[in-house]
């Protein structure tokens, strides 16, 4: 078996990759909806990751995608997703593919590697044996806008606190609301063991710009005071299947909660959506599993629970080498 780098991956590679998810996918993880083709290709092409493939007898049976945000060296942690093929398994492909990625990130000075999977799935045990630690339990949540009555919109939209202003804005934050949103951004702090990194106005364009270069849409809704950031949420929009939109962000400053912000603005983005987007049918969400207010938003505003999720950490100098 050989590991080769695809720094420029053909067509061809793009298919060969996808089968191996959509292998995966259907032994782990059928009632999800199975991946897409035309993103897979997107999100190869994006900037800012190394690929790897592991093939075997001139069959790719395995893929690992590490992810680099920010410029070499940032202080930031590396995100890495690694995928074997379900009748490859338990013969250390994972493993080799994992020391590859490893001496990546060490390359790019990365200190630590964050890895997102499923609950029940073989990822589990995988990444627990090589020494990653599960920092975060997401709760997996979905809305079907229909399910939603418009009255109901309505009305918490024209319920917002009182010295607030709702502001919406597509794409990259406006320049006189990039450096609010970035702190607004720390309020996320609480709810993850590792984003207590540094948001500034530039990281928030970045965002942006990743989800523009992907074709995608950001959707950004705000709860104003003054020149301050009091709330917001984001929502994206994919390019290749709209019908489902992708909730990122949510976050009310610490000194604004208890105001019902989070559910003001989470209804405005509904209605803005309804309006602007109405081939948007499902929004999906995840929430930590310790995030009790959010979760309570969320439920009230009518998203249903549908899996569970684990946010793994290690440290790039535990991790196997070549």
């Amino acid at each position: 078996m050989d590991v080769i780098a695809l720094d420029d991956p053909a067509q061809g590679e793009i298919r060969r990759w996808h089968a191996v998810l959509a292998a995966a996918h259907a032994a782990d993880l059928r009632d999800e909806p199975a991946p897409d083709p035309e993103q897979t290709a997107a999100r190869l092409r994006a900037p800012g990751r190394r690929l790897w493939a592991a093939v075997d007898g001139g069959e790719m049976v395995g893929v690992a995608e590490l992810r680099l945000p920010g410029g070499p060296g940032a202080d930031r942690p590396a995100e890495i997703d690694i995928q074997v093929r379900p009748d490859r398994r338990r013969r250390g492909i994972g493993t080799r593919l994992l020391a590859f990625a490893a001496e990546g990130m060490r390359a790019d000075g990365r200190t630590s590697v964050i890895a997102q999977v499923m609950a029940g799935t073989p990822a589990i045990p995988f990444l627990e044996s090589h020494g990653f630690e599960c920092v975060l339990t997401l709760r997996g949540l979905l809305l079907r806008l229909d399910d939603v009555p418009v009255r109901r919109v309505e009305q918490l939209v024209a319920s917002g606190p009182p010295g607030y202003r709702l502001v919406r804005w597509r794409g990259a934050a406006p320049d006189e609301h990039a450096l609010a949103l970035a702190r607004a951004k720390h309020a996320m702090a609480d709810m993850s063991a590792y984003e207590g990194l540094p948001w500034d106005a530039d990281r928030v364009r970045e965002m942006a710009e990743l989800v523009a270069k992907r074709g995608d849409d950001l959707y950004t809704v705000a709860a104003v005071q003054g020149d301050g950031i009091a709330g917001f949420t984001e929502v994206v929009v994919s390019a290749e299947s709209p019908e489902r939109a992708a909730q990122y962000d949510t976050a009310v400053v610490p000194e604004h909660r208890g105001r019902r912000i989070g559910i003001w603005v989470k209804a405005a983005m509904l209605q803005w959506l309804r309006r602007e987007r109405p081939e948007v049918r499902e929004i999906e969400t995840d929430n930590s599993g310790d995030n009790v207010h959010m979760l309570a938003v969320n439920e009230e505003l009518g998203f249903r629970r549908q899996r569970e999720s684990r946010e793994y950490q290690a440290s790039a100098a535990d991790l196997p080498s070549l």
